[in-house]
């Protein structure tokens, strides 16, 4: 029988200490507490626990302080921080201070065992294996037909350390942040709302999922990605999820309150901050989708919007775009295995008419995050930037695409041909492909 985990709590709520100990204790864990950081100072010289659970809001020396000093001494030591009165901004300065987690007050005791379980490995034959609450839907191996799913030569990754970054919301046009945080083996790429709301970067969360894909069924149509449940949403997901798909990122935690925050339009910092944490393979191949016959969505017309994938050994995708000046006719065509997503894709940057974003904002439908993040068209000119390359329009479209691809919570083998794509489309084709592997 294996030693029992030790979880320090820290907290000046008497009523905190004893529920969440209580709690502990019936899970098989050995706990401590404290009711400030001096007297975890004190007890840290006697012995040092597998976690520590930390109050921010502390008598003396707060939880922000107390991280601070255990960094220098314990560097690889989970703690997790827990607050009744922080925002994402909080959250985010605690991240970069060196915390594993966070909790917003008041606890909700599912949640904070399924964020220990995360930061510690199960207990032999106790309670303490990881929660499968947070993990993206999955598909067992087989053959369905059109398409097959099977190991990869390539392993399962996550990410080394915690990637934190600030921004303005595209839609809200208010200030926004995300902290990635690494994920085990098997969890997908997940969402987190401060207050706990689990949301999978998957196709069945998408937002108004159920009435596309009920008994009047219509096209997908959208702006943007938007995933929703219990009433809570993360906006404006695509070009966060681009960046984790082709750098290769299969497990991770995404914690964001309503927005993704979108600096210039690009993938750009979203690339810079996860090769910043680094990525760390994990002992397990990941499973890819096997294009085994063609799937497509709209009629394959040079003059008709449209997208399929067909079958093709790796992955790769060939785009075509024609719209009014400057833009014209462009095409691209990019191969995940020869071209770097870095240096090709990932700085290219959402477009609009000046037009069309200024009715947006008189209808409230967009914020000011619109202004800053966008290559800017007026009649016939780009009238703000410089472009980052000729044919940056088709790149982009290029980006929205492969951001969309990954709801499918696999990559794809096969190669993705698409004219005058849009998210609508694009999420149209995850779901037919969704819907071939669901058919057992």
């Amino acid at each position: 029988m294996s030693t029992p985990r030790t979880v320090f709590i820290v907290d000046d709520q008497e009523s905190i200490l004893t529920t969440v100990a209580s709690v502990l204790g019936d899970e098989s864990y050995r706990v401590e507490t404290f009711a400030s950081a001096e007297a975890l100072a004190i007890g840290l010289r006697e012995s040092v626990p597998d976690l520590i659970l930390l109050d921010i809001w502390l008598p003396g020396i707060d939880g922000l302080e107390a991280l601070a000093s255990l960094r220098q001494k314990h560097p690889r030591l989970p703690v997790i921080l827990m607050s009744g009165h922080a925002g994402v901004d909080i959250a985010v300065k605690a991240m970069k201070i060196g915390a594993s987690d966070f909790l917003e007050k008041p606890l909700n005791l599912d949640h904070l065992l399924d964020k220990i379980a995360t930061h510690l490995p199960p207990v032999e034959g106790g309670k303490t294996a990881p929660s499968k609450a947070e993990s993206a839907p999955t598909l067992g191996t087989g053959s369905f037909g059109a398409v097959t799913l099977s190991p990869s030569k390539q392993p399962q990754r996550t990410l080394k350390g915690n990637a934190v970054l600030n921004g303005v919301g595209l839609l809200s046009g208010r200030p926004t942040g995300i902290i990635i945080t690494p994920a085990p083996l098997d969890s997908g790429i997940v969402f987190r709302t401060l207050d706990g709301v689990v949301i999978p970067a998957h196709i069945t969360a998408l937002e108004n999922f159920e009435a596309m894909t009920g008994a009047s069924a219509r096209p997908f149509t959208a702006n943007s990605t938007t995933l929703a449940k219990g009433g809570r949403h993360i906006r404006t997901v695509e070009h966060l999820l681009a960046a984790l798909h082709m750098m290769g990122v299969t497990n991770a935690l995404i914690k964001v309150e309503e927005e993704i925050p979108n600096v210039d339009g690009s993938a750009m910092d979203y690339c810079r901050i996860i090769a910043a944490a680094g990525i760390e393979d994990q002992k397990r191949p990941r499973i890819d989708i096997v294009v085994n016959k063609k799937i497509g969505v709209g009629a394959e017309s040079v003059g008709e919007k449209h997208v399929y994938v067909e079958p093709f050994d790796g992955f790769e995708v060939v785009l075509r775009v024609d719209y009014p000046a400057p833009i014209g006719e462009q095409r691209f065509h990019f191969n995940a295995a020869k071209q770097s997503f870095v240096d090709e894709i990932a700085p290219a940057r959402s477009f609009n008419t000046f037009e069309n974003i200024d009715m947006a904002q008189q209808k409230g439908m967009v914020g000011s995050g619109y202004l800053n993040s966008h290559i800017i068209i007026h009649e016939g000119k780009v009238i703000n930037t410089k472009l980052n390359y000729p044919d940056e329009f088709v790149r982009h479209k290029m980006l929205d695409l492969l951001g969309d691809l990954f709801l499918l919570g696999h990559n794809l083998r096969g190669r993705v041909v698409g004219n005058m794509t849009s998210h609508g489309l694009n999420q149209s084709l995850a779901l037919k492909i969704h819907q071939e592997l669901s058919q057992r």
